[in-house]
Order: C-alpha cells, then structure tokens, then sequence
C-alpha cells in the first residue's frame, strides 16, 4: 500500500511541476518588438494585444484544468499503469498549448490557428475525461467514504460540458475565429447550458457537500 501512494505523489508531484512548466513557457511568447529610436513608448506595449490575449487565455484554460486535475486526486487514492498513460497523454497536450498560443497570437484571426488551439484544448479535455472516466469506474481507485454520487456526476458533467465547448470552438473557428476566441475564453455555452438544464441539481449538490463538510469542495 506505501508503494502505491508513493506511485500516487510522485504522479501527483510530476504533473504539477510538468503545468508550471506550461504556464512558465506561455509568459516566453510576450515580447516587446525593438522599438523605434530606442525608446519605449505605451503603443509598443498595447500593439502586443493579441500575444496578451493568446497568453490570458492559454493562462485561464492551463489553470482551469489543473484545478479539476487537481480535484480528481483529492478523491483518487490508487494509479496502475493505464491511469499513467492518461495522465502522461494529458501532460503532453498541456505542454503543446504555449506553441498552439503562439500561433494564435501571431495569426490571431486565421482560421487554421484558431482550429488548432481549439483542437489542442479538446484532446486535453478528452484526456482530462479518460482520467475521471477510468478512475470512478474502479471501486478500489476512489475514496468512496469521501466523495458522493452528486460530486462524482459533477465531475463527468463538466469533463463532458469542456469537451462540447472545444468541438463548439473548432467548428466556430473555421466561420469565425473571433467568436471561437471568445467562446473558449468565457465558456458561455456550457455555462448556459449547466445553469438552464442542471442548475438545480448543481446547487443542491454544493449545499448538500456544504452541509456535510463545512466547507467547499477543493
């Protein structure tokens, strides 16, 4: 068992370190172009517009799925080696996003740059939903003393509610890059669609873990 929580940290300690990699990289595509007589002036900085919003967006969506990554090992006790290969898929497709940003900000409004950021966020959310998906079907995988069936349906709702979001996204971009931008940025189509169809049931879920905890969810 002390073999197999080792096995389960240094996992949990490898991709910790493998995002803050990623999110280190994404600050490497922000440069200021020489500017002219040597002197810096604001419009070099805000003719960077585009790298900022490439690098905010990357930042939001890095950040996002490792809080869920997160989330999903403060109830998963056990690995074995088809977990690891999920996770080391999901860490590979983390690592590419500063090189999908950096053509996103340099070809801001293509087509083909947009597709293929929103390509590389799907196969994260896919690989982000194998992880929970395999994990919660083993009974021996789960602390199931600490989670409940509203938190582990949460859990599949929203992997499923990313993985929509992306698809959304790649198809958008090939009509309208901008819109796909903002579609990845605010989520705004998942977030209707979980308050309209499942708000309710999402509510009571976090009162029901409030109530038995004391406090929120990790």
């Amino acid at each position: 068992m002390q073999e197999k929580n080792l096995q389960l940290e240094r996992l949990v300690f490898f991709c910790d370190a493998v995002v803050a990699i990623a999110i280190t990289l994404l600050a490497l595509n922000i440069k200021i172009e020489n500017p002219v007589g040597g002197h810096l002036h604001f419009s070099d900085i805000t003719k960077q517009w585009k790298t900022f919003a490439a690098f905010s967006l990357s930042f939001v969506n890095i950040a996002n799925f490792w809080k869920t990554h997160h989330s999903f090992f403060y109830y998963i006790k056990k690995v074995d080696e088809k977990l690891l290969w999920y996770n080391i898929c999901w860490l590979f497709f983390i690592v590419l996003l500063p090189f999908s940003t950096s053509l996103v900000s340099s070809y801001f409004f293509d087509h083909t740059a947009i597709a293929v950021y929103s390509l590389n966020t799907l196969l994260i959310a896919l690989f982000q939903n194998n992880i929970w998906d395999y994990a919660s079907e083993k009974a021996d995988f789960i602390k199931t003393e600490s989670i409940d069936t509203n938190t582990a349906w949460m859990f599949r709702l929203f992997c499923n509610l990313e993985l929509i979001n992306a698809l959304l996204a790649i198809g958008i971009s090939f009509l309208n890059p901008t819109v796909a931008f903002i579609l990845l940025f605010t989520k705004l189509p998942i977030m209707l669609i979980a308050r309209v169809f499942y708000g309710g049931k999402i509510r009571e879920s976090f009162g029901d873990r409030r109530k038995k905890t004391g406090v929120d969810e990790p």
